[in-house]
């Protein structure tokens, strides 16, 4: 059982949740046989499903267990009992020793708000012991993948609970669906360094923009995010698109990795649009483009044609979620034809609910993090504009 990377051990009092989750691909519940007078020394093993728990983001549940992908895709649960014990298994990284040990899952695992694991799956299968007490309480524990899809994907196996059964938390009154690439994922936001590159272990969506926001509003979230990815060009250094890396072709699938769990891998699902809509969508792409557009002014407006057209595909998934363009906080220079994108596919579909706010490009004064990407403070004044523009949007 793996306990040398625990950071704490919960056995207090029940606390309120603060995680915000989302809903996710659903699968058969694990049969329970519960009684009237349930045994609260009796160990239950569980799985995953949507029965016994609420998937975070977009998540994909097969052959009993739940996959996670993306960045902040998970599950969370509560019951009330005296210990919980959850199983985890890695993928192609997790055996890969140190040459894969920067691109192996980051998860953490929450009790009652509290992060009480914090680890990189590093073996093929890890085992869990959340919380363990002498008596009987209210927990709610809540799995997040911490890092993104793109360098590992992890698969929660079981759940062993003694105590009550297991039941998914509620849903919040508002979901949020973040589309983006590094910023959104919290690139390096545990390395202050902005000579460092780039880790799975120095990264924690928890910590960016997104996530804080869609805290600061209440609201369940889900992440569509891939660092160095973008609408026509991923980070380009030779002056040639990076073709390969632009988040529309992967838009209506799980998500995407390089590598496999198992039978999984995120790109080979379809996701399922019928489930639980966002009410709001925001889109933060560009950086990455701009890298290859520069001040070339065809490819400035090829940009923003393909913009127009993911718009569309958006729309066309999602027809009744309020869509935020956005851009800036790593240079502003694309914001123009963010504008002209919603602009033009504005007066093409007589769509109205389709909106546009600028960040403000970051700081040196607020510091950076790892390969200049935004530093804690700069996430903070992001989530903060974000937070007060969509309050206005949405009329709270």
């Amino acid at each position: 059982m793996k306990i040398k990377k625990i950071i704490s051990l919960i056995s207090a009092a029940a606390m309120s949740a603060m995680l915000l989750t989302a809903c996710g691909n659903s699968g058969t519940a694990e049969e329970t046989t519960v009684t009237e007078e349930h045994d609260m020394t009796v160990e239950t093993t569980y799985t995953a499903s949507a029965e016994n728990v609420k998937h975070l983001g977009r998540t994909y549940f097969s052959e009993d267990k739940l996959y996670c992908a993306l960045s902040g895709s998970g599950a969370e649960f509560s019951f009330n009992g005296t210990k919980c014990v959850i199983k985890i298994k890695g993928d192609t990284t997790s055996m890969g020793g140190i040459a894969q040990a920067d691109n192996q899952a980051r998860v953490a695992i929450y009790v009652n708000g509290e992060r009480v694991i914090d680890d990189m799956v590093d073996q093929f299968n890890e085992e869990y012991t959340v919380f363990e007490s002498t008596a009987a309480e209210d927990v709610t524990v809540s799995v997040v993948k911490l890092s993104e899809s793109p360098m590992s994907t992890i698969a929660i196996e079981e759940i062993k609970v003694t105590g009550t059964v297991i039941q998914p938390t509620a849903d919040k009154d508002l979901l949020i669906e973040f589309i983006g690439d590094s910023i959104t994922c919290g690139y390096g936001s545990d390395d202050p360094v902005k000579e460092n590159h780039f880790s799975t272990k120095t990264e924690d969506v928890t910590k960016a923009y997104a996530y804080k926001t869609a805290q600061a509003l209440g609201a369940d979230y889900s992440m569509v995010s891939f660092s160095g990815y973008g609408i026509i060009s991923g980070y380009s250094t030779n002056d040639k698109p990076v073709t390969a890396q632009t988040v529309p072709q992967f838009y209506t699938k799980l998500g995407f990795s390089w590598n496999t769990n198992g039978n999984f891998k995120p790109d080979n699902v379809e996701w399922d649009f019928s489930k639980r809509q966002p009410d709001v969508i925001v889109i933060n792409l560009g950086t990455n483009d701009d890298s290859y557009t520069k001040t070339e002014k065809d490819r400035q407006q090829a940009y923003a044609d393909e913009y127009v057209n993911f718009l569309k595909t958006i729309r066309e998934k999602n027809p009744d979620a309020k869509i935020v363009c956005t851009l800036g906080v790593m240079g502003d220079r694309l914001f123009e034809y963010v504008q002209l994108a919603a602009d033009t596919y504005k007066a093409e579909t007589g769509d109205n609910n389709v909106y546009t706010m600028k960040f403000d490009v970051q700081s040196p004064d607020d510091g950076y993090s790892a390969d200049w990407h935004p530093s804690i403070t700069t996430h903070d004044k992001a989530a903060a504009k974000l937070t007060a523009e969509l309050k206005t949007i949405l009329g709270i």
